[in-house]
């Protein structure tokens, strides 16, 4: 078990418990939210992270599903994206490098790499997978 520490200078997130998946994401939105070509994903325990300090802004983390279960935790002082709030209490999720986490959490696998795209396979030596690892199971809610 390791501590993790991020945030902003307003908000603080810390997590006591390691994380249960730690992913590079080639999903379409988070290529649309975070402008990147690929995301480093890390998901914990709905519980096991926590958010302390002034007030967060809450947005749909998918605009073409502002229905779904994601939320975008935005610390209103400053516009730091904050956390991944799950509205079903099962995982909290961080982008490391845009969300203030310095912690080596090196990600073990890449999630939902569509071929389709046109994108070369990664060739890393980590597995690659069309959506979470095979035996990722959801957490119950907290």
């Amino acid at each position: 078990m390791s501590s993790y520490d991020g945030g902003c200078a307003h908000v603080h997130t810390h997590a006591d418990h390691d994380p249960i998946d730690n992913h590079t994401c080639h999903c379409s939105v988070c290529k649309r939210v975070t402008g990147q070509p690929t995301t480093h994903v890390v998901f914990f325990k709905h519980g096991d992270l926590a958010a302390e300090g002034g007030p967060m802004k809450r947005v749909p983390f998918n605009d073409q599903n502002p229905d779904g279960p994601l939320e975008i935790c935005i610390c209103e002082e400053c516009g730091t994206p904050i956390m991944l709030d799950d509205k079903q209490g099962r995982i909290r999720a961080v982008v490391p490098n845009l969300m203030g986490f310095s912690a080596e959490m090196p990600a073990t696998y890449h999630a939902f790499y569509d071929p389709a795209t046109g994108v070369p396979k990664p060739d890393d030596g980590r597995p690659v997978y069309e959506g979470l690892r095979p035996d990722f199971v959801w957490p119950q809610p907290s």
